[in-house]
């Protein structure tokens, strides 16, 4: 564009639309600088809980955190608040924001509306995230990657995102939309659709590099066959282990680690062996798998929200879909009990991905993910941690933010409660609950209105 066609377009502009004056003040912007919080109870997300504690906020990291009674006096005339409960802002580790209404809609109803009218759709399931006390999320394919820079300048309300843009799948693999012509599935994946396709090492190199380029903090790949996609059986073994291997040595180039969908064991096996970080779902896996994920630290990410709720819903699904998550769920309960006692490390995710409101699977309900847990056979501590402390492992050493602690140096992302969810987990699971968020040592939610 010249400067004569800018000029022009910018008077047509000025001519048609008064100029918005937008104001960045709230609420928040008005606090000091410098801000406490007082609590009865801490919990720090990884370590004892602590009485009578008082946490020191500058800006957006945490300074000091101890007994009140110990608060150094430079800190003694810091304004500060008081709660209950203290805990870290809670992570989603596998999520997707991709504003689906309808719950009978597949991957090809992505197609029928524009990108912008998702993201519109998405504003709300961001919000939802936020205000239902996780701070941060990991999302495994969705537009939420490329919403995230809004987020991030306070346009859009909604929690840190470290997105993997799109799930990489083969052709005719979990990623793929199977009712559509492959060139139409192609097109669209070019054209911003969240999913990639590819085969053959140097395809597959090249897409991991895309998905850099599109912003990518984290890489996801599907190495074994899906639920809701059409074709393919959760046990079916995706990519080859050339492939795999390819895709997992090109992200660690980039300082990034690789997420492998993974419901069979075979494919759980291949994904380990080509040196994945994580596995989710991990429906299947056994002895064998929990052996080679304990001697290569591999973090497990179990969903158990999507395939209980799903679970129970099954009715509402079309029958080849229900099958398959009801034969998924009844083995991912018997592998998720043998990965607790075992000791694999745990990261929680939901696999949200629905923007119909009061929905299994939709967004702003996530702290059910955390009951499961419980249920599963984790202490109420080791859950919080699976989807505090943990949580940040998911993205590797290299992209993993100081987050998920309440310890001096870290990112200052909390939420306060009136109940003690160490004696009942439950309250995780309920957003009226959570009474404040604070998210970069800014308050967004609170008894006395939100942001």
């Amino acid at each position: 564009m010249d400067s004569r066609t800018h000029n022009s377009f910018q008077g047509l502009a000025i001519g048609m639309i008064p100029p918005i004056q937008q104001s960045k003040v709230s609420l928040t912007d008005s606090k000091p600088k410098l801000h406490g919080i007082k609590a009865n109870l801490l919990i720090p997300g990884r370590g004892e809980p602590l009485k009578n504690a008082c946490l020191i906020i500058h800006e957006k990291v945490i300074t000091w955190v101890g007994p009140t009674s110990s608060l150094p006096p430079k800190y003694q005339s810091v304004p500060c608040v008081s709660v209950p409960v203290l805990m870290p802002g809670l992570w989603d580790v596998h999520t997707h924001f991709l504003g689906i209404l309808s719950p009978a809609a597949g991957f090809d109803s992505l197609l029928s509306r524009s990108a912008a009218l998702a993201g519109a759709i998405i504003t709300r399931d961001l919000r939802n995230t936020l205000f239902a006390g996780f701070t941060s999320v990991r999302e495994l394919a969705g537009y939420g990657g490329e919403i995230s820079p809004a987020v991030d300048d306070g346009t859009i309300v909604g929690p840190h995102i470290y997105s993997a843009i799109a799930p990489i799948s083969m052709t005719a693999g979990h990623g793929d939309i199977h009712n559509l012509p492959i060139g139409t599935v192609l097109d669209a994946c070019a054209h911003g659709l969240p999913f990639a396709v590819c085969d053959g090492v140097p395809d597959c190199i090249k897409t991991v590099r895309l998905m850099i380029r599109r912003g990518a903090k984290c890489i996801k790949v599907c190495a074994t066959g899906g639920v809701f996609s059409l074709l393919d059986s959760p046990t079916d073994t995706q990519f080859s282990p050339e492939e795999l291997k390819a895709m997992v040595d090109e992200a660690a180039r980039a300082k990034r680690v690789v997420a492998a969908h993974c419901h069979g064991k075979e494919g759980i096996l291949a994904a380990i062996n080509a040196g994945v970080k994580t596995i989710e779902h991990g429906s299947y896996l056994d002895e064998e798998c929990i052996k080679l994920m304990l001697e290569k630290d591999v973090i497990y990410c179990p969903t158990a929200s999507v395939q209980e709720g799903g679970s129970r819903e099954a009715d509402k699904l079309p029958p080849s879909t229900a099958k398959k998550i009801l034969e998924v769920t009844a083995h991912a309960r018997y592998a998720y009990r043998l990965a607790i006692k075992h000791g694999v490390k745990i990261a929680l995710g939901t696999d949200q991905a629905s923007s119909m409101p009061g929905y299994f699977n939709s967004h702003g309900v996530n702290g059910k993910e955390i009951w499961y847990a419980v249920k599963a056979g984790m202490t109420p501590s080791q859950a919080i941690e699976a989807c505090t402390a943990i949580s940040p492992e998911t993205l590797g050493v290299h992209m993993a933010p100081k987050s998920g602690q309440l310890r001096v140096g870290f990112d200052a992302d909390l939420i306060a409660l009136d109940d003690n969810p160490l004696e009942d987990i439950g309250v995780l699971a309920e957003p009226d609950k959570i009474t404040h968020v604070w998210k970069d040592g800014k308050l967004f939610k609170s008894p006395k209105g939100v942001e």
